[in-house]
């Protein structure tokens, strides 16, 4: 597994602050989501009481997930399809080697995958000799760009519109100079224009999954531009890549989900396209594989199952953490350095690949709760970044300088008494110090803040002085 730089986050946050281009992207896309989601939860009278049954329903699933794996595998047995269990990345990327090989592909299609990216299953199969070709708009032009996503929905979120004519002035040979790219529509004519003989090329279709449905045997994806359905009904051979999590009771959970999915993630009320899928081609059909394959990953998530971090498996990644988060919001998604960014990405992450190749992600947040309070399945998403913060302390991954500070300061909670004098002495020392300016350019210990912004000086006594004199003016009266 390819871990790219999650363990450099603060160099990573540095330079996409003073990147201009990413920043007139996430300024221009930023706040479109924020608005058309609360737009979509407002329409809707049961928006929240939804929230709570969805987050029953993953909590159901998760705490039964054994059996209703089990249960799924018997239904897609039963219609015909067949199912890879995968311990790890590697037992799933040689899976769908072996499917491929078998089938002869040469070319595969992909709708968007995040399991995809997090097994990098592309380079596994170019490295055998067979070319992925990424379907979704926004996917297909991070191939382009060799990058991964920096949005699990918005693949692109980070590109201007002259990004996407540069890549595509790199890649189409044939592209005629006077041709302008000024709206998404030229963006889309150009990418359908070249993906439509890829689709009919394709040996094998890899889709990822919303959903699995344990009562039928179903998976679910939802999509906006058709790609998903194209990919998984012309080639001769689909391969579902899902991760355990996926799987649901029944239609009616998937339905019920389906109704907080879109409005958290894009502001509709439903994708375009939301496609259930059941097994191969059956006699009489007039379209669809002649092979159904599912992947089931692992990869980590059973190990999460009865811990602290339990919680983050019922994630349906529709971005709404990261869309709300001022720290997203601000450097974007590559600096996090691997397949998930944001909130969601600062708790699973570390749980996927270890906390000590993630240890600054659960840091990566200001705390301000909007992420769990925007989470279609209510994840206590702080929770779970300061239950990580507290693993990092454990195991000393934290900066000795920051363990030093820590230690002083519970020294002094402690007691008090000496917590008082200490706080009124700093109060009052910075107060006098910067009695001039009223704030400090640079301060000994305090570079973290200062090399960013000034730091105010104190004004007055301390809290718990000001309270103490209220206290006692209260009871005089």
């Amino acid at each position: 597994m390819h871990i790219a730089t999650s363990s450099a986050f603060k160099e990573n946050a540095s330079k996409a602050l003073s990147n201009s281009g990413l920043q007139k992207a996430l300024a221009r896309s930023g706040p479109s989501f924020i608005a058309r989601r609360a737009a979509a939860a407002a329409a809707l009278p049961e928006f929240e009481r939804l929230r709570d049954t969805a987050r029953d329903i993953k909590n159901h699933a998760l705490a039964n997930l054994d059996f209703y794996l089990e249960a799924y595998e018997t239904k897609v047995l039963a219609s015909g399809g067949k199912v890879h269990w995968c311990a790890d990345a590697g037992e799933a990327r040689d899976a769908v080697l072996a499917i491929c090989q078998a089938a002869g592909a040469r070319t595969v299609t992909k709708g968007k995958s995040m399991i995809g990216e997090e097994i990098a299953i592309n380079d596994h199969l170019e490295q055998h000799g067979i070319r992925p070709v990424e379907t979704d708009l926004g996917e297909y032009i991070i191939q382009l760009r060799h990058e991964l996503p920096s949005h699990i929905i918005a693949p692109a979120f980070h590109l201007n519109m002259e990004d996407w004519e540069a890549a595509f002035r790199k890649a189409h040979t044939d592209l005629p100079a006077d041709r302008t790219f000024r709206e998404r529509r030229d963006v889309l004519i150009e990418a359908r224009t070249k993906l439509r003989s890829q689709f009919l090329v394709a040996d094998v279709g890899i889709t990822g999954a919303n959903f699995l449905i344990a009562e039928t045997g179903s998976s679910v994806i939802v999509t906006n531009e058709g790609n998903g359905d194209l990919t998984q009904t012309l080639p001769r051979v689909h391969i579902v890549l899902a991760s355990i999590e996926k799987c649901v009771p029944t239609l009616e959970d998937a339905t019920s989900l389906l109704r907080v999915l879109a409005r958290s993630a894009t502001g509709q009320d439903f994708s375009v396209y939301t496609t259930f899928s059941t097994g191969p081609r059956r006699p009489g059909d007039l379209d669809g594989p002649a092979e159904y394959h599912v992947v089931l990953i692992d990869n980590g998530r059973s190990a999460m199952l009865g811990t602290d971090f339990q919680d983050m498996l019922r994630c349906i990644r529709c971005a709404a953490c990261m869309n709300h988060c001022p720290v997203y919001g601000a450097v974007g998604g590559h600096a996090y350095g691997w397949v998930y960014p944001g909130p969601m990405g600062a708790v699973l992450t570390p749980g996927l690949i270890g906390v000590d190749k993630a240890e600054h992600l659960p840091n990566a947040s200001t705390f301000c709760g909007k992420c769990e309070s925007v989470c279609p399945v209510r994840i206590p998403l702080p929770k779970l970044m300061r239950h990580w913060r507290e693993r990092a302390f454990e195991r000393h991954l934290t900066p000795g300088a920051t363990r030093t500070n820590l230690a002083l300061w519970a020294f002094l909670a402690r007691r008090p008494a000496l917590y008082r004098m200490a706080t009124r002495a700093a109060a009052l020392g910075l107060g006098w110090m910067g009695r001039k300016t009223g704030r400090f350019a640079h301060l000994p210990l305090a570079s973290g803040w200062t090399g960013g912004r000034d730091l105010p000086a104190p004004e007055g006594d301390t809290f718990f002085a000001r309270y103490a004199r209220q206290q006692r003016t209260q009871q005089a009266q």
